[in-house]
């Protein structure tokens, strides 16, 4: 890889909370995404991030799948989209989303968005704004689709493809990518962060799979956790929604990526340890991820 860069070897871990701390103290994460056929995808992500420590989280989704989505994820709130008769997000529904975002610390996109012009319409709206995003599944294939997105982003953006997504968005084979992981992820950090001026809002690419790659082009890490009974569907929606809650909680991009995804792996190590790696679910990550975090947390003193 030409240029230096820096390896970390150590995640970051969470601050001690406050006794006197309330919910609006650790962050607020909207999460966008859901569509007919995959409900369960954002409320995989609402309840990570909940499960992260964010204190609030919403859910966007459209109105046709709206209180399915909310009634597997009864700890955040949720908006109903407007959609035309085919029940695909109206153009209304991009205004409906910045609204909500405004009021929000950090964006998930993706999970269960499906694909389309409404949604890329959405999306070009989003990279506009300036809270951070976290980008995942269709919010990927639909930015794949999308002509000269690095000059129109102002938000902080973290992408968490997986090698086929990834393929999507460089135009390069998976195989070719597979075969220098770490080196692929760093020159498209570095070719997506230089194409405009410095005072750029950071970019740190998620390149998941065995050894998931962090970076943001400067410097990287190479995670050592997780396992194959990981590969199941879900499993990346969980990330997203713990990345977003991290970010929420004042971690700078890169750090809460690569806490996200040591933690994330992590939860799935304990859950194969509990339950074997065939038959471990997306949700069985949720249940661990308690675990998996008081790792990374400082431990408060006993009251005499």
């Amino acid at each position: 890889m030409a240029g230096s860069i820096r390896r970390l070897r150590k995640v970051p871990t969470l601050s001690l909370r406050a006794r006197s701390a309330h919910k609006g103290d650790f962050g607020r994460v909207l999460v966008v995404g859901g569509s007919r056929g995959m409900i369960g995808a954002p409320a995989l992500a609402a309840n990570a991030a909940l499960r992260g420590g964010a204190g609030l989280c919403t859910v966007a989704a459209p109105e046709t799948v709206q209180l399915a989505v909310a009634t597997l994820c009864p700890c955040a709130t949720s908006i109903p989209l407007d959609c035309d008769g085919q029940g695909v997000p109206a153009a209304t529904a991009a205004r409906q989303v910045l609204a909500s975002a405004a009021k929000a610390d950090v964006l998930a996109v993706g999970p269960g968005m499906d694909r389309g012009e409404p949604q890329k319409t959405l999306l070009r709206a989003l990279l506009e704004q300036t809270r951070p995003i976290v980008l995942d599944a269709d919010g990927l294939n639909n930015l794949a689709d999308i002509d000269g997105w690095p000059e129109r982003r102002r938000c902080g953006l973290v992408l968490t493809p997986h090698p086929g997504e990834f393929a999507r968005l460089t135009r390069r084979d998976v195989a070719g990518v597979q075969a220098a992981r770490e080196a692929a992820a760093v020159a498209a950090a570095r070719q997506w962060i230089d194409v405009r001026a410095e005072n750029m809002p950071p970019l740190v690419v998620v390149l998941k799979g065995a050894g998931t790659v962090v970076t943001d082009g400067r410097q990287v890490y190479v995670n050592a956790t997780g396992n194959p009974g990981m590969a199941t569907g879900g499993s990346g929606d969980v990330l997203t929604g713990l990345l977003g809650a991290l970010i929420a909680q004042g971690l700078g991009l890169f750090d809460a990526a690569c806490l996200a995804v040591r933690a994330h792996g992590k939860a799935g190590d304990l859950a194969a340890a509990r339950l074997g790696e065939t038959s471990l679910i997306a949700t069985d990550l949720l249940d661990f991820l308690p675990a998996a975090l008081q790792r990374h947390a400082p431990t408060r003193k006993k009251r005499k």
